[in-house]
């Protein structure tokens, strides 16, 4: 049985289901303490990840120097540890490719190099011969290369400690 149209409209008069004010008021405040507890959390965890970042890009350079160690050895080539990291001779501008040498993958400390960017947090850009900076939260982190021992390590900022554990 197919009921009227009449039956589906409200009659004045009829109590209509819907959210009171009080409910309204209720569901904002809740949704302002929520806000108030995550956006901080959210604007921490940005500067976290360039740690991160930062963290994964040392460890992949750090493994790179170790294989083309390795490699050389196998090979018997003279000196066994890298003399260098990249081609760039001495401070780099933006958009220099650093840790690789782009020979085919011969010589690279990384398969795929990090584009030198100056001012900007999570970049690297060369300072000097076998001398890095790592930018956090605006802070520049020191990295030396030494060709001698083969030990790619931070030497100066405060998020040494968090960025080479």
């Amino acid at each position: 049985m197919v009921k009227s149209l009449k039956a589906c409209y409200f009659k004045q008069g009829d109590i209509r289901p819907a959210f009171t004010m009080v409910e309204l008021v209720f569901v904002i405040v809740i949704l302002g303490i929520l806000a108030a507890v995550a956006i901080p959390r959210l604007g921490a965890s940005r500067d976290d990840a360039v740690i991160v970042k930062g963290k994964s890009q040392i460890s992949a350079i750090r493994s790179g120097i170790a294989l083309q160690k390795s490699k050389r050895m196998l090979e018997g080539t003279v000196p066994f540890i890298p003399t260098a990291l990249d081609t760039i001779v001495a401070a780099s501008v933006d958009g220099n490719r650093l840790f690789n040498f782009n020979d085919g993958n011969t010589s690279n400390i990384l398969e795929y190099p990090i584009f030198s960017q100056s001012n900007q947090d999570g970049s690297w850009v060369k300072t000097a011969a076998n001398t890095y900076a790592f930018r956090v939260m605006g802070i520049v982190h020191s990295f030396f290369y030494d060709a001698n021992t083969g030990i790619f390590n931070c030497t100066a900022g405060t998020y040494c400690d968090q960025l080479t554990r």
